[in-house]
């Protein structure tokens, strides 16, 4: 194929993160399936000085920064036919004028999930050494702890309910495999026998928290997921149980999980928090039962390339006359994140 027959694609997106998307060997790469200029990315849809290349753009490859995909965008790029998307969701990413137009949208989350499993199962790993805890004691009193201590600490048998079939919980489900978990899972669109051939057993929600030790939660951020776990149903975790969350803060009322918290019958591992960030007096910041990050479960630094090459892989795939692999459909927002 001549380079005039490659497609036209542009980039959205902002312009920090793409050279750690896409490297100089996969640019070039990109580069050999598509016409772009990788000095324009574009930040604004009505900005007249990418008018002229969304005017004539086949593809638009976005990522975090890229504005809302509205009624402006689908205006500004009258030719668009697919929207590939270097992250995660893009729920709120594309509007409504695009699905209807019938544009075809892939999404890189399945690359994003890998280092959220990755996370996931090592805090749960930490949380089942009682780590965090033996840090802060060996911090402050500079002895080792007595084995007293120790004897309700270990990994060997400790039930892990894992709240969401999703991609990540699909990618941490086989990363619990090797270990000495009891595995137990909570998803409404999952048979037992399915959740059998994760490595898991299927349990109502209710029944998964009050059995187990460590609760880690991968449910998409929907309306009917929203507070999931409410006052009520932290109250059904065992004392000094772990929760841990990377999904999203809203899946927990925040209120009723810092009151729990704060009393210090449950512990946390929280990547994300709602509101996200927490406000600067929040006691969660300091309790000794709590481990906050700065929603770093996701693709950080290096780990950007392995979304870039979804993209340019799916663009081959088209080029090829294929389906791309990760293509998302509108239908299936109502479950997925």
């Amino acid at each position: 194929m001549s380079s005039a027959q490659l497609p036209r694609a542009v980039f959205a997106m902002d312009p920090v993160h793409l050279p750690l998307l896409f490297p100089a060997p996969l640019m070039a790469r990109l580069q050999r399936t598509a016409r772009i200029d990788p000095a324009v990315v574009v930040r604004d849809f009505a900005s007249p000085e990418t008018a002229s290349v969304l005017e004539t753009a086949d593809v638009l490859i976005t990522g975090w920064g890229c504005p809302r995909l509205g009624a402006d965008a689908a205006a500004a790029a009258p030719r668009l036919s697919a929207v590939l998307h270097a992250a995660g969701s893009v729920r709120t990413l594309v509007g409504d004028t695009l699905w209807e137009r019938g544009v075809t949208v892939s999404s890189a989350v399945a690359g994003n999930a890998l280092p959220v499993a990755e996370y996931s199962l090592a805090m749960i790993l930490l949380a089942g050494k009682d780590a965090f805890a033996h840090r802060e004691h060996f911090r402050a009193a500079r002895t080792p702890p007595v084995p007293e201590h120790l004897m309700a600490t270990g990994n060997f048998g400790r039930r892990v309910g894992v709240i969401g079939a999703s991609r990540v919980g699909r990618r941490l489900l086989e990363l619990l495999r090797p270990h000495d978990f009891e595995v137990l899972l909570y998803d409404p669109y999952v048979t037992a026998a399915d959740a059998a051939a994760l490595g898991a057993e299927l349990l109502p929600l209710d029944d998964l928290l009050r059995r187990s030790d460590i609760v880690t939660l991968h449910a998409p951020d929907i309306p009917e997921t929203r507070h999931m776990l409410d006052r009520g149903r932290l109250a059904l975790i065992r004392d000094g149980a772990v929760l841990i969350n990377t999904s999203r803060g809203a899946l927990v009322d925040h209120e009723a999980l810092t009151d729990e918290l704060v009393g210090g019958r449950l512990h946390a591992i929280l990547d994300v928090t709602e509101p996200e960030p927490l406000p600067a007096g929040s006691p969660l910041y300091t309790l000794p039962n709590v481990f906050l990050t700065p929603h770093i479960a996701g693709s950080l630094g290096n780990e950007l390339e392995r979304l870039g090459r979804i993209v340019v892989g799916e663009l081959e795939r088209m080029a090829a006359g294929l389906s791309p692999e990760h293509e998302v459909r509108r239908a299936d927002l109502v479950r997925v994140a």
